[in-house]
């Protein structure tokens, strides 16, 4: 019974992460994903709606202005989201600001999913908000919740979960979406409504798993409670090792209050954690990957692929960025933050130039469409490997419990507002730099790769103490400044 026990605890763990996962991050990569295949179908929905309002049809540059507007929704309501998770996290907690988390999905499902019976395009504008105010939420709050509950050598490798649960979302809406399944025309308001489905499962699994035990323990001073969340994620072993750590944490952060975002940006005991969020948040939209997606179906389409099988490909595209994320799961622990970074920004300068290359010859070279195939799946597996998801875990460790949810409202917000930027600007620099349209973005690589390298520092090991005393000396590291005066005799040199 014992050993039955002990096998039980040990899982509890995994189904932890799987629990807030399905609800979380999987909900950006899905929701994303799946406005896709029904596009077509949503403008002429606008279009017909119209028509039957006031009896005269949509201009086709105004269903493309409509059709922004309910795409443009979505990263606004990530940054509203982004906002409000700071505030949710810290006065509801980690576990139960995911739970109301939900109630947004289950709006934006009811909108979508009775838009078309009620001939109101407006609702699927409304449910994109709601949607992205949902994945704002979970995208901030999700890595922090998990980081805060994985213990010390495994911290990378279950925070580093909500970028493998983006992409099997990512990958999963690519497969909904399918003709076969509910990409018909018939079945777009069920496609856009059935992110209600991983909601309800998160609303039934995870209250049986327990809050951040860091959480309890330093923002409420509820140890008791802190000692059994320990217990239950760890099993009986030996916690005194882990809560000394807490304890110590807790004593340095004791008097104080939660951090607000602006107060960081005041404060220079955080100055390079705040400056190293800011570029790799940044560059998490400003590399180009997300753009890889626009040009998938173009190559595809050059390479020969037929038609009707190109949304099968692009499956492959999203299957990509799962496999490599989940590879980074496992090696994040043993090669650490900084080499993954470094070596993911890096390939993907080099892979930007190559694909430069190609699309410049794609027509003048038969086998050139090949390599911009590889160039695609390529860039997508570099991005995976390293940005896509040490990104997300760099908050929780930089940052002391005070000033964490400060930081993620800073991540999130960047995150989101350069996705609006980048969707937005993308077709206009494909406009003005045609095949050279991935110079901004390898501008963008190699200025990251040069700031991992010579100033971001490695945390993996690292107790959230430890990380916070090696940034402590970058921020104040000690200066020599000399000054000189006249004297009435001599000129004296004076060093502080």
């Amino acid at each position: 019974m014992n050993k039955l026990q002990r096998l039980l605890q040990s899982k509890i763990l995994i189904l932890t992460i799987c629990a807030a996962g399905i609800g979380g991050t999987f909900q950006y990569g899905y929701n994303i994903s799946i406005i896709n295949a029904p596009t077509s179908y949503i403008q002429r929905f606008m279009n017909e709606t119209w028509l039957e309002r006031t009896g005269v049809p949509l201009e086709s540059n105004v269903i493309l202005l409509l059709w922004s507007f309910t795409v443009s929704a979505y990263p606004l309501g990530g940054l509203t989201g982004a906002i409000a998770a700071g505030p949710m996290a810290i006065v509801l907690g980690r576990k139960t600001s995911l739970l109301l988390n939900n109630v947004f999905v289950i709006i934006a499902a009811v909108l979508s999913g009775f838009s078309r019976m009620a001939k109101s395009f407006e609702m699927v504008m409304l449910s994109r908000f709601f949607t992205g105010l949902n994945a704002g939420v979970s995208m901030n709050i999700q890595p922090m919740y998990l980081a805060e509950s994985a213990p010390k050598k495994l911290r990378g490798a279950v925070a580093l979960t909500s970028a493998s649960f983006t992409a099997l979302g990512l990958v999963l809406g690519q497969v909904v979406g399918l003709r076969e399944l509910l990409g018909e025309e018939n079945s777009w308001p069920l496609l856009l409504a059935s992110n209600v489905v991983p909601a309800l499962i998160q609303l039934v699994a995870l209250p049986w798993f327990p809050e951040s035990p860091r959480y309890l323990l330093i923002d409420q001073g509820d140890k008791e409670s802190c000692i059994s969340a320990l217990q239950k994620l760890r099993g009986h072993c030996d916690l005194s090792a882990e809560l000394e750590e807490m304890l110590a944490e807790q004593a340095a952060t004791e008097g104080q209050r939660a951090k607000k975002p602006w107060e960081l940006f005041q404060n220079p005991a955080v100055r390079w954690q705040l400056m190293s969020i800011v570029v790799l948040s940044s560059a998490m939209q400003l590399c180009g990957n997300d753009s890889m997606y626009f040009y998938a179906a173009y190559v595809f389409q050059e390479a020969g692929i037929p038609q009707e099988k190109i949304p099968y490909v692009v499956i492959g595209t999203g299957s990509c960025e799962l496999i490599t994320s989940v590879t980074c799961n496992m090696i994040i622990d043993y090669a650490g933050r900084r080499p993954l970074l470094l070596g993911g920004y890096s390939f993907m300068a080099g892979w930007a130039i190559v694909f430069m290359v190609a699309l410049s010859q794609q027509t003048q070279v038969s086998w050139m469409p090949y390599l911009s195939m590889v160039c695609i799946f390529a860039y997508i597996l570099s991005f995976g490997i390293g940005p896509a998801g040490v990104t997300g875990v760099l908050p929780t460790e930089v940052f002391d419990q005070m000033s964490r949810p400060a930081a993620y409202m800073i991540c999130g917000s960047l995150l989101w507002f350069n996705l609006f930027l980048v969707g937005t600007a993308f077709p206009f620099i494909v406009k003005s730099l045609a095949h050279f349209c991935y110079v901004p973005f390898f501008v963008v690589c190699i200025c990251t790769a040069l700031y991992v390298g010579f100033f971001l520092p490695e945390t993996k090991g690292k107790s959230f103490l430890e990380i916070s005393e090696e940034f402590k000396k970058r921020n104040f590291k000690p200066q020599t400044h000399a000054f000189f005066y006249k004297g009435p005799e001599e000129i004296k040199s004076t060093v502080l």
